[in-house]
């Protein structure tokens, strides 16, 4: 059976591979009746994802995940937000957005190097206008014929000691938090044994996180439970959601395939609706 509540989803607007509408549609079709869209650096689906919620009489909370970098490792931060308008937010994920096509074109500068056969153009096209990032040039590189499946672009070009590897710029753990609650957003921690910064929740408390994804998809039954305890211990709002990026061959990740209690929606919605630009 699957989840009515689906607040992790990522479209073409970053790395996904169905546009805002079509991710909509879907989760319409599945029966579910909110769903947050929160693509990588960027808000840009939000509009369109919001407009066809309204046609298939579907909730959508406006979100973003920021991929932050420190002596912390690695922290996804996702936001939800009323509004996504606010002229900070919209100026900082600006900004992002410059960073990641920097990059992308010395990714292929470096693969030209080393005699891979790729333009930028080939990549752009990947991401239909959207964040670009490594994943699109995997993308890129599968459909030029360079390699057989996005997994052997990274393990060949991509990944961090690959020839093919550029360090991204992105953002402080605290200057998201930060950015997203100056923006009356709800700043909420993903993934977190994934990354492993389940043990620095206290940390980024005190830089204004208030949630954290309890429900996610490798999250069993004792890792919710310890993020139960973390979120009671330091008052914070519960999260969860597929991560969905593309419909699986064998249905794993897919839009409401993730349980999150009806509760832990309804409140994630009524904390981002009382916060007003």
């Amino acid at each position: 059976m699957n989840s009515r509540i689906d607040l992790h989803l990522h479209s073409t607007a970053s790395d996904g591979r169905l546009s805002p509408t079509d991710v909509v549609k879907l989760a319409a079709s599945r029966g579910l009746r909110l769903i947050a869209l929160t693509d990588h650096d960027t808000t840009n689906g939000c509009d369109e994802a919001q407009a066809q919620g309204e046609r298939e009489n579907l909730r959508v909370i406006a979100g973003v995940e920021l991929n932050t970098d420190s002596d912390l490792g690695e922290v996804h931060i996702l936001g939800y937000f009323k509004h996504i308008h606010h002229p900070k937010l919209q100026d900082a994920l600006d900004g992002l957005r410059i960073k990641r096509e920097e990059r992308a074109r010395q990714i292929v500068e470096k693969l030209n190097s080393i005699g891979v056969a790729i333009t930028y153009d080939q990549v752009k096209e990947q991401s239909k206008d959207g964040a670009v990032g490594r994943p699109h040039v995997a993308f890129a590189l599968v459909a030029n014929g360079s390699v057989g499946s996005k997994d052997a672009a990274f393990d060949l070009y991509l990944s961090n000691g690959k020839p093919g590897y550029v360090q991204r710029y992105a953002f402080h753990p605290k200057e998201a938090i930060e950015l997203i609650r100056e923006c009356n957003g709800v700043a909420s921690l993903a993934h977190s044994f994934r990354s492993g910064s389940i043990k620095h929740v206290e940390k980024l408390v005190g830089w204004g996180l208030n949630a954290i994804e309890v429900y996610y998809f490798d999250h069993d039954a004792d890792r919710i439970e310890q993020l139960k305890t973390l979120s009671k211990q330091f008052n914070l709002l519960h999260s969860g959601g597929s991560d969905f990026h593309y419909v699986n061959s064998d249905g794993s990740r897919g839009i409401g395939s993730v349980w999150v209690p009806e509760e832990v929606g309804e409140a994630m919605n009524n904390e981002t609706m009382k916060n007003e630009q």
